[in-house]
């Protein structure tokens, strides 16, 4: 019997033939209010980046979004966001609580699942399910606030937002071409007894590493349509070219991954097209929030749609590396092998999780083990922490907050990007020494070489 793809090609990642891992589903889910965006000087990092910011600022370790990936040093981004017409803000990002907001301390309210995944990422999917109602972000934080430990949590389903069914199931699923050629399906249901409108923006950007350096190089995005090419085509300094393909005839729009400090420090902004741009061209209305050149360091297509009662609407894209010679005609007919590449990669996921699971456990066991082991590879994020300049941001010495390094020794105050499995990719992201080895041991039935790193 044939060994199933899935393993062959973690084997030719793990002997470095092929970085089968190069994309992987490395982008945070909560990156506002985290210990390594805390600029405060007092150690309060919820108060100084709250999620009420988190649309304005731009962030210095790190990315987030719905349903994302990134490369393995998190420079281009990819994920979701959404606006049902009545939320006060784009749905960008995971929402919930401070320890001080929760009444049983930080917790996210959201419902999202992930579905599936395979150790080399060749096949992820991902649901989140979003209400059609505005979503009632000061309720949950104002009952909460008010609740007490002995109280159960107020979630989102509490306020009513999911009556009646009416809400989104938005599903996404990935499926890797080859190495640095995804394929991305967005499928979305109307679960509702009326129609409903939705706007859909899978959004690309850059990290923005430009700015911490006077030297630092800008990467640009920018629109192509020609034709039935159309998409939004990415240069960076050190990954190179990439073009993102984008079925029908979506509206692109285009802004630099820049703070807007005048909107959170009532400082001039350095551009005039910031991070918030597409909140206000879509939310409030603003025509002159986007750059009319079409061009930045940040770009959406933009899917307006209404779905009939249990309706249905579908969107594809593909995210391409066109500096290599292995991909003839993608750009030409991008989703020309778009469905049978995603059914081959389907198929290949359920071959790998039937070679791993031996046959005499059960088919709902399988489905357990395999759904569990998916969280744990979504689970993956890029992590970045310059220790030595987050400790001279905060005056603190190192003798009460950091063991001691070597002064010689530069990557002793560098955790320097790399890809980790931490104890939640929403929680507070760090490394936990007594999650590790209980992640490893798992990690270790699809993916030795990560479980042991």
């Amino acid at each position: 019997m044939a060994e199933p793809a899935e393993l062959l090609r973690l084997r030719a990642d793990d002997d470095g033939r092929k970085k089968w891992k190069k994309w992987g589903p490395y982008l945070s889910e909560r990156q506002w209010g985290t210990l390594r965006e805390d600029a405060s000087g007092s150690g309060d990092p919820w108060d100084s980046f709250p999620h009420s910011h988190a649309h304005l600022r731009t962030y210095r370790a790190g990315e987030d979004g719905i349903a994302g990936i990134a490369d393995e040093d998190q420079q281009l981004c990819l994920a979701i966001a959404m606006w049902n017409g009545n939320d006060a803000i784009l749905k960008e990002r995971l929402f919930g609580l401070t320890n001080r907001e929760g009444n049983h301390g930080e917790d996210v309210k959201e419902y999202y699942f992930y579905l599936d995944n395979t150790p080399t990422h060749s096949y992820m999917k991902y649901l989140y399910k979003y209400p059609q109602a505005a979503f009632p972000y000061e309720n949950l934080k104002i009952t909460n606030e008010r609740r007490t430990r002995q109280e159960p949590e107020y979630e989102l389903i509490n306020t009513g937002v999911f009556d009646h069914d009416r809400y989104f199931d938005v599903f996404v699923e990935y499926a890797k071409g080859d190495t640095e050629d995804i394929l991305v399906k967005i499928t979305i249901y109307n679960r509702g007894p009326d129609k409903a409108g939705l706007c859909l923006l899978p959004t690309l950007w850059f990290r923005n590493t430009w700015s911490a350096s006077v030297a630092g190089v800008r990467p640009g995005l920018t629109e192509v349509a020609a034709g039935a090419l159309r998409g939004i085509s990415a240069s960076h300094w050190n990954l190179g070219e990439y073009f993102l393909g984008c079925e029908g005839h979506p509206e692109f729009l285009f802004t630099e991954n820049e703070s807007n400090t005048e909107a959170v420090f009532q400082i001039p902004n350095r551009t005039p097209y910031v991070k918030d741009a597409f909140h206000n061209y879509l939310v409030r209305g603003v025509a002159n929030a986007v750059n009319p050149k079409k061009t930045g360091t940040r770009a959406c297509a933009l899917y307006r749609m209404t779905l009939l009662p249990n309706g249905v609407a579908a969107v594809r894209l593909r995210l391409t590396h066109i500096d290599t010679d292995y991909l003839p005609g993608v750009l030409d007919v991008p989703f020309g092998d778009f469905d049978r590449t995603l059914a081959t990669r389907r198929r290949e996921a359920d071959e790998f999780y039937d070679h791993l699971f031996p046959s005499k456990i059960g088919e709902e066991e399988r489905r357990v083990a395999r759904q569990a082991l998916a969280g744990l590879m979504w689970n993956k994020q890029y992590y970045y922490f310059d220790i030595r300049n987050w400790v001279e941001e905060h005056h603190t010495g190192h003798d009460h907050a950091w063991p001691r390094p070597d002064e010689s020794d530069e990557e002793s105050y560098l955790l320097n990007g790399e890809i980790i499995s931490p104890p939640d990719k929403w929680e507070y992201p760090w490394y936990s020494s007594w999650h590790a080895p209980f992640h490893a041991v798992a990690l270790g039935l699809v993916d030795r070489r990560f479980a042991k790193a």
